[in-house]
């Protein structure tokens, strides 16, 4: 099938797109009495993909469609895919407003933000990798060790980001508040130069940016909280979800049924061949070198493919902490997040693999 590639897109056009779709309101789904939307937890997906059904799956470093193409996944494939290039959660939840993406693979914290902006883009599949692969990077002369010293110190903040949540569990895990620290707003994209250059103190930087941060300061003093320190801060979940509107069309539901199974495949074929997916992405896509390659995949360990009702308690304790900063308007149930009806989907595809359903540290 056709496979197209495109560019990140500019907020402005999918302001425009956004202000073309509005007031056209969701679909005919049923609805709870607050208001928000009922997710089906029970029940088959279509399974015939029709001929000319296209997915348009928003990426990130263009992580997922390099992790399709390199397994060969991507070929099989039975409907025509386009990639749009994004820089965090509330990017891509710009596009699904807009109706500009219709998949993407995210952290765990944008379906809160999602949940709590009135978007209905229930989570479809997950991925759980080593809680140690986010770190606190701390600018040059920050002199920020533990936790404890993060108090007064400028960290960057992203709402709607999976860095979100590691910000506020370092905060609470040291004994401080928001009101204790400086909570710097940035774009995710802008984390990186903000602890390289200090306009922040400190930053939590995922791979291959850690890498990065590391490269550019280790000659200027640039440092890292001891893992000791801050390996339980993130819960190495990450999701992929997809808009409503596309899960009631039958063809597209259909294609997304397809497109977990073969998105579990492509990451375990990465776990499984760790060697070409460092040459293939790291060194040939985002420029970096082989022994940095080799760290980060070996820092990731081996992924588990969890079943989505098992992970509504993690994402209810992500959910609670984020409202008890006061960062949410209201309190949310995280099982109105997930759509069990692909619980089936990834049983089979991870028996298939023999794949983990928990993730393993050490690889």
């Amino acid at each position: 099938m056709k496979r197209t590639f495109r560019a990140a897109i500019p907020s402005a056009v999918l302001a425009l797109a956004l202000a073309a779709l509005a007031g056209c309101g969701n679909s005919g789904a049923a609805t709870e009495p607050d208001g928000t939307r009922a997710v089906p937890s029970a029940g088959e997906l279509p399974s015939k993909v029709p001929a000319g059904t296209k997915l348009v799956v928003a990426d990130q470093s263009e992580n997922t469609q390099s992790a399709l193409r390199a397994s060969g996944e991507l070929d099989k494939l039975p409907f025509t895919v386009e990639f749009a290039n994004f820089t965090g959660g509330p990017a891509i939840l710009e596009a699904f407003r807009a109706g500009a993406a219709d998949v993407a693979g995210v952290g765990d914290t944008p379906p809160i933000q999602a949940q709590a902006s009135g978007e209905d883009v229930p989570i479809v599949a997950a991925v759980q990798r080593s809680s140690r692969n986010t770190r606190l990077a701390v600018a040059p002369g920050a002199n920020v060790r533990t936790l404890a010293d993060l108090k007064d110190k400028r960290i960057a903040y992203a709402e709607g980001t999976a860095q979100q949540a590691i910000v506020l569990r370092a905060l609470d895990k040291a004994g401080l508040t928001t009101t204790d620290v400086e909570l710097t707003r940035l774009q995710l994209g802008d984390f990186l130069d903000a602890v390289r250059t200090g306009q922040v103190d400190v930053a939590p930087l995922g791979e291959p940016n850690l890498t990065r941060f590391i490269e550019a300061t280790k000659a200027k003093g640039g440092e890292v909280i001891s893992e000791s320190e801050t390996h339980d801060l993130s819960t190495g979940l990450s999701y992929v979800y997809a808009r409503r509107q596309v899960l009631e069309d039958p063809a597209k539901a259909a294609a997304v049924r397809v497109y977990v199974e073969h998105w579990i495949r492509a990451q375990q074929w990465v776990s499984d061949h760790p060697k070409e997916w460092v040459d293939s992405y790291y060194v040939r896509n985002q420029h970096i070198s082989k022994a940095d390659g080799d760290r980060i995949v070996a820092a990731n360990g081996i992924p588990g493919f969890p079943k989505l009702a098992d992970l509504v308690k993690t994402q209810q304790r992500t959910i609670d902490l984020i409202k008890a900063a006061g960062e949410l308007p209201k309190p949310l149930d995280a099982a109105k997040e997930f759509d069990l009806r692909f619980d089936p989907v990834i049983e089979k595809v991870v028996t298939d693999i023999g794949a983990r359903t928990e993730p393993k540290d050490v690889r």
